[in-house]
């Protein structure tokens, strides 16, 4: 099941600067239910994402400072896009590894 969401891109203070968008509270809730169990590292769950005409596979994390779960955004991708921090950009992302019935 794809989730489709618009989110702000958002960076981090120097030194890192890294850039991430938060993934809306209520579709966190249910990719926590349906990862339970599968989940990787720190809670990471697999994802593919596709902004623009961009699409590629990597995890999303949860974060107890936003209480949902951010995905981090890569400087190709944001370069490929035109788009930076504080840039709202629409975003498909389908959770990868699951079973079928999930």
């Amino acid at each position: 099941m794809p989730y489709r969401f618009d989110a702000p891109i958002w960076q981090t203070p120097p030194p890192g600067s890294w850039h991430f968008l938060t993934v809306p509270e209520e579709m966190a809730d249910e990719i926590d239910r349906r990862t339970t169990g599968v989940q990787g590292g720190f809670g990471s769950v697999k994802v593919e994402v596709t902004i623009g005409g961009s699409t590629w596979l990597t995890s999303i994390f949860p974060s107890k400072q936003v209480a949902s779960y951010i995905l981090p955004l890569k400087r190709s991708v944001r370069s490929a896009e035109g788009c930076g921090a504080g840039d709202m950009v629409a975003v498909g992302l389908v959770l990868v590894g699951l079973e079928p019935h999930s």
